[in-house]
């Protein structure tokens, strides 16, 4: 069997299990107001529970066809609350004579799609820069990059629920609008919804200058949809801090930077001020002082997962204007594609989310055994 009829076929059969089982919603988006009964932080009634992260997959044919089903199981074989993919649905440009779509054809939002709708827990998505802002690459089939995130909003965020063989119902952004290829249009992409306490975010940011360079850039686009996260980012912590909430976890593609230490992956910008300082555009620098300003504010633990960079890691890099460490950020950025290892970073990571304890947030690597390249699984 050739690999292109066989993920084909693999994605056919997610989609048509999907469609089968139906909406089995389980509405997380109960009253979670606080439950403040002078015996702790306010959060006793709350149990822990997990949720899984992922994102920059796939890279290539072995991994579409391989790392990430074998990876959708692992997910699968755990008791997941949902799931969260911070974007990247493929390689930054196409490969010649690739099985699998890495050009942003309409193939590669089918794959996709199987993809989250294989997996059994609620399955929530941000898009990524591969995958619309880097699309008018030749390399990537010179489409219009509007179009295609337009082309994304109708095929994942079509209404205002999640992916997945179960559903989440979610709060979508509905003003002010992002662009589209036809003008304003709402950012359906942008999300909130809360469980047990805590509440999540879904933001459109993306690498690549956040659209204000690479091949094609566009100042309007990032214009609209820059105003539109902020005002999304502003509400949500209005929202999280009205219901007195544990903490807030904000998903979105792009590493921004955070200061002068990382230029191999990430823009370099003064840690105080915030403004990038290695030459390129900077689309973030608005939106970074406004999380700073609603971090400090909301005081309890904020999470910002990202993908983008392909490095794994949990630190906290946010400092105040002053240079102080913000002690109730932290950076989460998730696996992504190790270029020319194959399998070796197809993986993903599970948070324990307990509100009823002080961080709120506990962070564990899920190596999955299949995908093991360097080591073989025990």
């Amino acid at each position: 069997m050739k690999f292109g009829n066989a993920l084909w076929r693999w994605t056919a059969v997610a989609l048509v299990a999907s469609a089968a089982s139906g909406p089995v919603l389980a509405d997380r988006e109960h009253d979670d107001r606080d439950g403040r009964d002078g015996r702790g932080n306010g959060h006793e009634k709350y149990e822990p529970y997990q949720i899984g992260l992922w994102g920059d997959l796939p890279y290539s044919d072995l991994q579409a066809q391989v790392g990430v089903p074998n990876l959708i199981a692992d997910m699968n074989r755990q008791d997941l609350a949902f799931t969260i993919n911070d974007g990247d649905l493929k390689v930054g440009s196409g490969i010649a004579g690739s099985a699998t779509p890495t050009v942003c054809s309409n193939a590669l939002y089918t794959q996709a799609l199987g993809y989250l709708n294989a997996l059994n827990a609620p399955a929530i998505l941000t898009p990524g820069d591969n995958d619309w802002t880097d699309c008018d690459r030749p390399a990537n089939g010179g489409f219009n990059s509007l179009e295609r995130l337009d082309y994304e909003r109708k095929v994942f965020f079509s209404d205002s629920y999640s992916l997945g063989r179960q559903r989440l119902k979610m709060e979508v952004q509905s003003t002010p609008k992002c662009l589209g290829v036809n003008g304003p249009t709402p950012c359906v992409e942008n999300r909130r919804w809360s469980q047990g306490g805590v509440v999540y975010v879904t933001l459109n940011v993306q690498g690549s200058c956040n659209n204000l360079c690479d091949t094609a850039p566009d100042a309007n686009e990032w214009s609209a949809r820059n105003q539109a996260n902020i005002a999304w980012l502003r509400e949500s912590f209005r929202f999280a801090a009205a219901r007195q909430a544990a903490a807030v976890m904000i998903v979105s593609q792009a590493n921004p930077g955070w200061d002068l230490s990382d230029a191999t992956r990430a823009p370099l910008r003064d840690p105080k001020t915030l403004a990038e300082t290695d030459g390129q555009p900077d689309g973030f620098q608005d939106f970074l002082l406004a999380l700073r300003e609603e971090t400090i504010a909301f005081r309890r633990p904020v999470a910002y997962v990202h993908g983008d960079s392909h490095y794994h890691r949990i630190d906290k890099p946010f400092l105040d204007a002053q240079g102080r460490r913000l002690e109730n950020f932290t950076r989460v950025e998730t696996f992504g594609d190790n270029a020319g290892n194959g399998n070796n970073d197809v993986n993903w990571l599970k948070v324990t989310v307990d509100p009823r304890s002080r961080e709120v947030f506990a962070y564990q690597q899920q190596i999955v055994p299949a995908n093991r390249t360097a080591v073989p699984a025990p």
